[in-house]
C-alpha cells in the first residue's frame, strides 16, 4: 500500500469550477432496461454441476467455468494480474513522492506556513494536514486517474463519464480532510503530551478512531457518494430477510444503493453495529442476479457478519498497529538521527515528520502483503462455506459447523 492507497482522493480542487455542469450530470436511463427490483430468470445449471450422489464439486465448478468465453477468462486475467504489479508500482510512486517530500524540504516549508497561521497546535496540525493532502493529491493524480478511471474504463468495470468520476474524488478529497485532520491532530497530541509512551496510546488512539469510522460509515460516508434507498419489494426482501433471521441476523429493512452510477460490478454487504447494521445491495446485483445468485451472495455476506468477521479484523488489526507503532518508534528515531536536519524536522513533535511516517507504513505494509492476503483470503473461504449451507435450496439447512467446510 502506498502514499496513493493510503490516502486515495481525487484531485479535483482546480477543475471543479470549470467542470460544475458535466459534475452535476446522472447516468441517464438506458431505453427498455429492467426495473432495478424485477428479478432475472434462474440461472441455468450444467449437467455436470446437477446434483446427484456422484457430485463433485471440482467437476462443477469446471463446467460452470466452460460455460466463460475463453476472451472473458483472460480479460479477467490481466486485469487481476495487472491489479498485482500496480501494488508495486503504487509503492514505488509513493516512495518518490514521499522523498521529494521530504528531501526537497517541501514538508518543512509546508510546517513553517503551518506556524505563521496561529499558535494553536491543533490547528497547526490541520492547516498541515491541509497543505499535505493537496500536494500529494496533485502528485498522485496521474497514477490515480489511470488506475481509477481509464483502467476501469478499459475493462468494462466503470460507467461514469470524468466529470461526476472527478466529483466522487473531491468528495473522497473532503472525507479525507476532515477524518485525516481528526486522526493527525490526536495523534500529535499523544506524541507532545506523553513523549515516552506515545507509541501505545498512539496505537490505542488509532484503533478506536478506527472503530468510529466503522460505525458511522454506512449511515454517514456511503450516502456521501451514493444514494441509499429502502427496498419495498417484498419478492426481493422475503427471502433476504428471512434468510437472515435464520441466521440470527435482527435485521428489519434491506437497502439498495445505486452502484451502478459508477460502476458494473455486483456487490452486497451486511455491515455496522447496533443501530447502524444494515443489510445493502448494489442495483447491479438487483438488476443483473439470478434468485439462486442474490440469495448465495447474501449467504455469504450474512456469513462475515455471523463468524464475527469484523470484529476478529478489528483484533487482527490492533494487533498490526501495535506492531506498526513499536517499530515506528524505532524508526523514526533512526531516521531523523540520520537525516533528520537534512529533511529540517525537529523531532517527533515535528509536523513535518508525516511523510516519513507514511511512508515508513506503505513499506510496513508492502512486507505485511502476503500476510494481509492469507488472512482476507480465510475469512472469505469461511464467508463461502457458510454461505452455501446458508443459502441451500431444496434440503432442510443444516446448523454451519467446521466438518461442513471438509465437504
Amino acid at each position: 500500500m502506498s502514499l496513493r492507497m493510503l490516502w486515495k482522493c481525487g484531485f479535483a480542487v482546480l477543475f471543479c469550477c470549470l467542470l460544475s455542469g458535466l459534475i452535476a450530470a446522472e447516468p441517464a436511463p438506458v431505453p427498455g432496461q429492467k426495473p432495478l427490483t424485477e428479478m432475472p430468470s434462474v440461472i441455468t445449471v450444467p449437467p455436470a454441476a446437477q446434483p446427484s450422489d456422484h457430485f463433485d464439486p471440482e467437476t462443477a465448478t469446471n463446467a460452470y467455468l466452460a460455460e466463460i468465453p475463453a476472451e472473458a477468462r483472460a480479460r479477467s486475467d490481466a486485469y487481476f494480474e495487472g491489479g498485482y504489479w500496480l501494488i508495486l508500482w503504487d509503492f514505488l510512486y509513493g516512495v518518490v513522492v514521499a522523498l521529494l517530500l521530504l528531501n526537497l524540504r517541501w514538508s518543512a516549508k509546508m510546517r513553517d506556513v503551518a506556524e505563521r497561521v496561529t499558535r494553536f497546535k491543533p490547528v497547526h496540525t490541520m492547516v498541515y494536514w491541509a497543505e499535505y493532502l493537496v500536494l500529494t493529491t496533485i502528485l498522485l493524480f496521474p497514477l490515480e486517474v489511470y488506475e481509477g478511471y481509464f483502467r476501469e474504463h478499459k475493462y468494462g468495470l466503470a460507467t461514469q463519464t470524468f466529470g461526476p468520476w472527478l466529483n466522487d474524488e473531491f468528495k473522497g478529497l473532503l472525507v479525507n480532510l476532515v477524518l485525516g485532520a481528526i486522526i493527525t491532530a490526536l495523534l500529535f497530541g499523544v506524541v507532545r503530551r506523553l513523549p515516552r509512551t506515545w507509541h501505545i496510546w498512539g496505537a490505542v488512539a488509532t484503533m478506536l478512531f478506527y472503530v468510529f469510522v466503522v460505525l458511522i460509515a454506512p449511515v454517514y460516508l456511503v450516502p456521501i457518494f451514493n444514494k441509499v434507498t429502502k427496498l419495498n419489494d417484498p419478492k426481493v426482501t422475503q427471502p433476504i430477510l428471512s434468510l437472515a433471521r435464520a441466521n440470527g441476523i435482527a435485521a428489519k429493512d434491506v437497502y439498495q444503493v445505486d452502484a451502478s452510477r459508477q460502476s458494473t460490478r455486483m456487490s452486497a454487504n451486511v455491515s455496522g453495529f447496533g443501530h447502524t447494521m444494515r443489510i445493502t445491495m448494489n442495483d447491479n446485483l438487483l438488476r443483473r442476479g439470478s434468485p439462486e445468485e442474490i440469495q448465495a451472495i447474501m449467504g455469504h455476506e450474512m456469513g462475515h457478519y455471523v463468524l464475527n468477521h469484523v470484529y476478529k479484523l478489528m483484533m487482527f488489526f490492533l494487533i498490526l498497529v501495535v506492531v506498526f507503532f513499536s517499530l515506528l518508534r524505532w524508526a523514526l528515531d533512526w531516521s531523523l538521527a540520520r537525516w533528520g536536519e537534512k529533511w529540517k524536522i525537529r523531532g517527533i513533535t515535528d509536523l513535518a515528520v508525516v511523510p516519513v511516517v507514511i511512508l515508513l507504513a506503505s513499506i510496513f505494509v508492502l512486507v505485511l502483503t502476503p500476510v494481509l492476503n492469507t488472512y482476507i483470503r480465510v475469512q472469505e473461504y469461511e464467508a463461502d462455506m457458510y454461505g452455501l449451507n446458508a443459502s441451500q435450496t431444496g434440503r432442510p439447512r443444516r446448523t454451519f459447523t467446521w466438518a461442513n467446510t471438509a465437504r
